[in-house]
């Protein structure tokens, strides 16, 4: 059992054979699928992302302004997002969002003023929130740190490609540490001796699909099958069984997300 705790199915990479993808997952053994809403916030790629979930079983979706976006949240936006929540039990989380200071798509201050009213918005849901984070770490922390430290909910770090200091200080505030395929890449060194150390009841896996196919499928779509050998590389890292790292991660999804069996 195994649970794809990122990724992004609702999209145009998926439009010719998305029924064929979500057979492959669970031929694969992934039992669950959280898809992400992304995109501009006033285009109807959130209630896409919550259409989709809701025709399938054993897929959810989260639905939030991703940094790249947050140029364009507003109050129709924050509306939108929050009017989707209160209509569909399938949305168990706001995101993503954070910050992403590598394409700066969105100027810095307003990634970090829409970061805060999002998670003041989460707080107020009582929602768990994912989180992006791109060479941001000290300004993520220090947002984290004041708007989320005492909300007593959970949050993700998704597709974490950051130091030791950052899984640590995330941990610290009662984030999860989610790994995606980039754990492994021949150049992962440095995250793969991150990995080996996060606590296993904090870690997830993901794909973030259709980008970041791990090894052996580099250079093709990814997909949630794929999540399969996040989870062999995490499990050769933590010296159990494949079988036991599916379980672990499957185990700490549905405590995060409070949800009774996935």
């Amino acid at each position: 059992m195994f649970v794809d705790s990122h990724a992004h199915i609702d999209g145009p990479e998926f439009d010719a054979d998305r029924p064929e993808v979500i057979q492959r997952a669970r031929d694969a053994g992934v039992s669950a699928i959280l898809n992400v809403g992304t995109g501009d916030p006033h285009s109807g790629v959130l209630e896409r992302a919550v259409e989709l979930a809701e025709r399938h079983d054993g897929l959810f979706t989260a639905v939030g302004t991703h940094p790249h976006d947050a140029r364009l949240f507003d109050e129709q936006a924050e509306q939108k997002i929050t009017d989707l929540i209160q209509r569909s039990t399938r949305v168990i989380a706001w995101g993503e969002i954070g910050l992403d200071f590598h394409y700066d798509n969105s100027p810095r201050d307003v990634q970090m003023d829409v970061f805060r009213r999002q998670l003041q918005l989460a707080r107020a849901a009582g929602l768990p929130v994912i989180v992006h984070t791109r060479e941001a770490e000290v300004e993520t922390i220090e947002i984290l740190r004041s708007e989320w430290q005492d909300a007593g909910l959970p949050g993700v770090m998704h597709c974490f490609s950051g130091t030791r200091e950052l899984a640590e200080k995330a941990v610290g505030l009662g984030m999860f540490i989610s790994f995606s395929g980039i754990i492994t890449f021949k150049k992962a060194d440095d995250l793969r001796s991150v990995a080996a150390e996060v606590p296993l009841d904090r870690l997830l896996i993901e794909t973030d699909c259709p980008y970041l196919s791990p090894v052996p499928h580099r250079g093709k779509r990814n997909e949630p099958a794929y999540v399969v050998e996040v989870a062999r590389c995490l499990a050769g890292l933590r010296g159990v069984s494949l079988e036991e790292m599916g379980r672990i991660t499957a185990e700490n999804f549905s405590r995060m997300f409070k949800l009774s069996r996935v």
